[in-house]
């Protein structure tokens, strides 16, 4: 593993307890939020909305203690995609309002509705998190930012934590928690923002004909 992605798992590992344990104290109805909070809430909008491509490695950590590396692409609005290091068969993709997981191995494709998960939050063209009923709260913790939010639909009652460096704003990591009450954590390095990424890269995927019964 490249010395870079040790780092990000070890300050992700230090993380993800004491961001867990206060999320429930920051927990709130969306849009009641204090100046101080609502000035902070502006700040990361004004970053999120700077970005229109972005670039990154990442270090991922699974409910289960498993590892992967790869690489994650993100183009508003509304694409993504997260490329697993081999030998993970996963490719992840987001677009035209669908979220696509590829399992090479087993030569499969599952679709879902992006507007399911909470990482829809990110792929929005005119973010404005005071104002998103997603958010239930923001707390400051020694050099960081972190947001607390929920899934746009009723039908999933998963959620998200996005940990931004502070004073300097950078996204840094997410934690997702989902209906199971699992927790997969995404640490992001070598983060590049404005590279142009082709479209090819956020095609659907497709089952390999090749490999069909």
């Amino acid at each position: 593993m490249p010395r870079s992605a040790i780092f990000a798992f070890l300050a992700l590992a230090a993380l993800v307890p004491s961001v867990f344990a206060s999320s429930a104290l920051a927990a709130r109805y969306p849009g009641t939020f204090n100046e101080a909070e609502t000035a902070e809430l502006d700040k990361l909008s004004a970053y999120l909305n700077g970005i229109h491509t972005l670039k990154s490695n990442f270090v991922q950590l699974g409910p289960q203690g498993e590892l992967a590396q790869g690489e994650f692409d993100l183009a508003k609005p509304g694409r993504l995609r997260f490329f697993y290091n081999p030998p993970s068969p996963i490719v992840i993709v987001a677009t035209g309002g669908d979220i696509y997981v590829k399992n090479a191995q087993l030569n499969t494709v599952d679709r879902s509705s992006l507007s399911d998960t909470p990482l829809d939050l990110l792929l929005n063209q005119d973010i404005d998190l005071r104002h998103d009923p997603m958010i239930t709260g923001i707390e400051q913790q020694p050099g960081a930012l972190i947001v607390h939010a929920r899934a746009a639909t009723t039908r999933n009652q998963s959620n998200i934590t996005l940990v931004f460096s502070y004073p300097a704003i950078e996204l840094r990591q997410w934690m997702v928690k989902d209906n199971q009450g699992g927790v997969t954590t995404v640490a992001l390095t070598g983060l590049q923002t404005g590279a142009p990424l082709p479209d090819a890269l956020f095609a659907a995927p497709q089952k390999d004909p090749s490999k069909a019964k």
